[in-house]
């Protein structure tokens, strides 16, 4: 198959980001906790209290992102005028979803005006959600995508379901002409990947992974650190995906359905292959114990910190060479020799999604904590930062901007599915608990058929992609 994640090269880190946001109230997330080190102790630490003053009132803080602020046009009564306003819909809106529509809901020049899910009590959550903020009965309900897909008004999606319909409801989506902000794992193995970013390109559609990340300006520090030489040579990088394994095992007993009209669980399948209903597959990650190749932490948190660690590379456009499992680590190494390592655990307390990036003269870390830990104080250049917790709200800025520009966002297509085929081709070596060479450009394991059988899965009729 073409390549298309290769196609376009990396072109975040020659552009300011940053600076023009107007920072709201954000509460700490931290879902990780603490984590003892395994690294002796750090030279510099960066001021926990300061962060959103110096990154975001100081002017621009790296060049590490596109910078596209679109000025909303507003109407005499100082609302946005509806010529501006982004009329979104959400589809799969669970817990996380729910935040991150919240965080769509409260930007002025959005309307969320329909939402698609397969549980009856979701989706009249969501509309009492949304009657509520703009004061009518409006929002519609729909349990099958394709009818919410339909809607000639609707110029973006929301999608928030379970990783089985990620891929498949992104390309129908996109297909039918919307712009598609899709939280991870977009992907569930590499030929979803890649047929995710050539639907993308094909149709010209605006496309959003919810890798936040990307718009967090302590990661964005870190990485043109690593980006412009500042640590020296790279050597290593090291991601923590809170947990590597994977399984193809796992089921769980039959149980009553319940009625249609509460849950379509043919819907909820999707693409996913048959299987009896039980109450344990509507919970998030059980739901991929049922059959396939199981992502874990690699997937789950990988698509986070190992697609940080291909930024503060610049290696969007590229992957690694080899991945061989080493004990409770996960070691791969790019054609220029810079290595990544899948660490669970040895880490400093820097809350969840920690990474680490070494160089030859100097090395960095930082996490969701938000603080950054550098191994001298010139690398740091008298910066005083700090943000608690993962907002989404600024990468959901992005996407809308970005959907009015027609500009590419910080997590496109290229960039995400170029991070989820690492993801991937770690998870294939920790399956088969052995070493696997793998060609970037042809996005398939060297002389190795048993690698390359996994690359994809069939899917069930009649969804493809």
């Amino acid at each position: 198959m073409d390549n298309p994640v290769s196609d376009r090269q990396n072109q975040t880190s020659k552009q300011a980001a940053y600076n023009g946001y107007t920072m709201k109230d954000v509460k700490s997330a931290d879902r990780g906790g603490s984590m003892k080190s395994k690294e002796s102790q750090p030279q510099v630490a960066l001021d926990r209290r300061h962060f959103l003053k110096s990154a975001f009132q100081a002017g621009a803080l790296v060049a590490a992102a596109p910078q596209v602020v679109a000025g909303a046009v507003l109407g005499r009564d100082g609302g946005v005028a509806p010529s501006e306003r982004i009329v979104l819909g959400g589809i799969g809106i669970g817990g996380r979803g729910t935040y991150v529509l919240g965080c769509f809901m409260q930007e002025p020049d959005v309307h969320f005006v329909a939402i698609c899910d397969v549980k009856a009590e979701r989706r009249d959550a969501i509309k009492a959600k949304a009657d509520g903020k703009y004061g009518n009965r409006d929002c519609a309900q729909y349990r099958d995508l394709r009818e919410l897909l339909a809607r000639p008004d609707i110029d973006a999606v929301l999608i928030a379901t379970g990783p089985n319909w990620h891929t498949t409801a992104s390309i129908l989506a996109v297909t039918a002409g919307k712009d598609v902000y899709c939280e991870k794992p977009c992907t569930k193995n590499i030929a979803q990947s890649l047929a995710l970013a050539q639907a993308v390109h094909r149709t010209g559609r605006v496309f959003q992974a919810g890798t936040q990340r990307r718009s967090l300006p302590n990661f964005a520090f870190a990485a043109d650190l690593a980006q412009r030489g500042k640590l020296g040579r790279l050597q290593t990088l090291y991601a923590h995906p809170w947990g590597l394994a994977t399984s193809m095992s796992g089921w769980a007993e039959p149980e009553t359905l319940p009625p249609r009209e509460k849950l379509d669980w043919d819907l909820y399948l999707g693409p996913a292959a048959w299987r009896p209903y039980n109450k344990t597959f509507m919970r998030g990650g059980e739901f991929e114990k049922g059959g396939g190749l199981v992502g874990g932490g690699c997937l789950e948190w990988g698509s986070h910190c190992v697609d940080l660690c291909q930024w503060a590379a610049s290696a969007d456009h590229t992957a690694p060479v080899e991945y061989e499992p080493q004990g409770d680590e996960l070691h791969a190494r790019y054609a220029n020799g810079v290595k990544l390592v899948l660490r669970d655990n040895g880490w400093i307390g820097l809350g969840s999604c920690p990474v680490r990036y070494e160089g030859d003269t100097g090395w960095v870390e930082t996490g969701d904590d938000g603080d950054l830990v550098a191994s001298t104080p010139t690398l740091l250049a008298g910066k005083r930062t700090k943000i608690s917790g993962y907002p989404a709200d600024f990468h959901v800025r992005n996407f809308l901007d970005c959907v009015k520009s027609r500009g590419q966002t910080r997590a496109n297509a290229d960039i995400a599915c170029q991070s989820h085929i690492v993801c991937h081709a770690a998870n294939i070596a920790l399956f088969l608990n052995r070493k696997v060479k793998f060609d970037p450009v042809k996005n398939e394991f060297i002389g190795d058929e048993e690698a390359n059988r996994l690359r994809s899965e069939a899917l069930r009729e009649p969804w493809h992609l």
